[in-house]
């Protein structure tokens, strides 16, 4: 298994599985082509390798174009195909043997052939590396197939995933993550435990606390929690490793979960490395950061309220009230960074019922 960005991909098909359809395409064109001097036509980029492969194995007269077209964002087919590079030098009169690496909903290839027919080729026929019958929507033939496969999305021999993976001589498809693990965050009073318990009993995942962690442990002398008493008890911050290990001993006791709602973890860039790191191992990663958004007086107002109930004298000073948020918005921004760079990060409008709040954030849940 291999991660490329924040995807994960398991081996799929074969160094050896790629040459012999590779041989078997360029038989049929050497038996189609061999008098024709065709051109190549290459569809860049990642038809490079497939074109290549066949030319090499090509026994007559031949000369190679380039057209370049795009598509994909991410695993997915915009639908929507642009032509980024035109074919060069003309085509006109030439029979063509169009070299595309995968063929799916077949937009691409229909964008080319229009663009042949207004270059007023003599001929033309469609050669494709791998082709997804299920995906396909055209009518169109497809001459020369090296492989047919199902609809994954997949990567190597010139696929790639958001730039990488192209380089790869076997092909690697997407591993679907298992779990669905999500980072909540919010500022002190935003209502992110009172989420958290809806949130873990409708997507069926294990709520983990960070808070709740530390005092389980500290409560029932683990190791960790031993280890981390020491440290508060000098009035030292407990490091990053000892709050790691706790959280990895949590997810690791829950082997059959669905995914983990991790509440008030990670709180730093080192945190949420190791966090990636760690579901990484397991083949799975965190689906997003979601964060509460609410105004900072607001809060304060609804803080002071809590406060002559609650008991806790954090709740009942302004001034503690407002340098709780001052840290909460010194971390946070840093991992909101952090999180942005993988396009993870997703704000919510935390101010409302909690009904209305909840229906927010399973919207951007149900999209993870």
């Amino acid at each position: 298994m291999i991660q490329l960005h924040d995807l994960f991909f398991e081996k799929f098909i074969s160094k050896t599985q790629i040459n012999q359809a590779v041989n078997g395409v360029a038989v049929k064109i050497n038996n189609d082509y061999k008098d024709k001097a065709p051109v190549f036509l290459i569809v860049l980029n990642g038809a490079f390798f497939f074109g290549a492969d066949i030319i090499k194995k090509f026994n007559g007269d031949c000369e190679m174009s380039f057209i370049k077209v795009a598509s994909y964002e991410g695993t997915q087919s915009t639908g929507n195909v642009s032509t980024v590079m035109g074919v060069d030098p003309s085509l006109k009169g030439r029979d063509v043997v169009i070299i595309e690496d995968i063929v799916d909903s077949g937009n691409t290839i229909e964008a080319i052939l229009k663009i042949l027919k207004q270059e007023g080729v003599k001929s033309y026929k469609i050669a494709t590396m791998f082709y997804k019958p299920l995906a396909f929507t055209k009518t169109y033939k497809v001459d020369y197939v090296g492989m047919e496969i199902a609809n994954d999305f997949i990567v190597g021999y010139g696929l790639d995933y958001n730039g990488l993976g192209r380089n790869l001589d076997t092909i690697y498809k997407l591993k679907p993550q298992k779990m669905k693990n999500i980072v909540l965050f919010g500022p002190p009073g935003a209502g992110k435990g009172t989420q958290a318990d809806y949130l873990k009993v409708k997507y069926n995942l294990i709520h983990i606390s960070t808070g709740d962690v530390f005092r389980y442990n500290i409560k029932n002398k683990t190791e960790l929690g031993i280890l981390a008493k020491s440290y508060m008890d000098n009035g030292d911050l407990v490091p990053d490793e000892v709050t790691i290990d706790m959280l990895k001993a949590e997810v690791d006791k829950n082997t059959d979960a669905k995914g983990f709602v991790f509440d008030g973890f990670p709180r730093t860039n080192f945190q949420a490395a190791a966090l990636d790191a760690f579901l990484a191992k397991k083949g799975e990663g965190v689906n997003g950061m979601v964060a509460l958004e609410v105004n900072e007086d607001l809060l304060v107002a609804r803080l002071l309220k809590r406060g002559e109930t609650s008991g806790r004298s954090d709740d009942q000073d302004e001034s503690k009230i407002r340098n709780r948020f001052n840290e909460y918005e010194t971390k946070t921004a840093v991992l909101k960074d952090y999180y942005q760079d993988q396009n993870k990060y997703f704000g919510v409008d935390g101010v409302g019922s909690v009904e209305d709040i909840t229906e927010r954030l399973c919207k951007v849940i149900d999209k993870l």
